[in-house]
């Protein structure tokens, strides 16, 4: 697929090179407050009470490239549309 590109120029702010990690430890958070609440008889957790996604690294930040129509195309916005 060399010739692929980006259709639309989004990407996404943050000093994080990716969420996979975060994910895995939110969920395993989940499934180890699941297990206690059912071994204890309380209420399910929800995940937004176990893992807070705003302090993940990227926490969701997108942007859109904005180009002006006189400005020429840049090495950063072409790194940008490459997939």
């Amino acid at each position: 697929m060399s010739r692929s590109y980006r259709h639309t120029p989004v990407f996404s702010w943050g000093h994080g090179k990716g969420e996979q990690w975060w994910k895995r430890h939110a969920n395993r958070c989940l499934r180890r407050a699941t297990q206690r609440a059912l071994l204890y008889g309380r209420e399910m957790p929800l995940l937004r009470e176990v893992s807070n996604v705003w302090t993940w690294p990227k926490d969701g930040k997108t942007h859109w490239w904005r180009a002006l129509p006189h400005e020429r195309i840049s090495r950063a916005y072409r790194k940008i549309m490459c997939k």
